[in-house]
């Protein structure tokens, strides 16, 4: 069962998709059996990747909505085969790893 973790983030959607579809910066914030993976883009009007191991059990979705602020909000979807506790901890800490991606990013542009 997959666990999911939520986050707001102060950038605007393009630049929160774009660190985390930027394949220079995965390793900042990917779990490590993902880092090697493409990022899937999804097609239509909103910014949403995949990531997967090939025959594996680990997948990540990433999707950014825009907020009235100007922000964007972050949605994790992280599946793999680790007990659940363990599996939501590691979610969380995946999404605050692409949120100081997101906010190092947007610092240095």
């Amino acid at each position: 069962m997959p666990a999911y973790a939520e986050r707001g983030v102060s950038a605007p959607p393009e630049v929160a998709f774009g660190t985390a579809t930027d394949p220079d910066r995965r390793a900042a914030w990917l779990p490590g059996p993902l880092r090697q993976a493409s990022a899937e883009p999804a097609h239509g009007d909103h910014l949403q990747a995949r990531w997967s191991t090939a025959g594996g059990p680990w997948a990540a979705v990433v999707q950014v909505y825009p907020v009235q602020a100007g922000g964007a909000m972050l949605h994790l979807e992280l599946d793999c085969d680790l007990p659940h506790e363990q599996l939501t901890r590691l979610a969380d800490e995946t999404l605050t790893s692409l949120v100081r991606a997101v906010t190092d990013n947007l610092n240095a542009g």
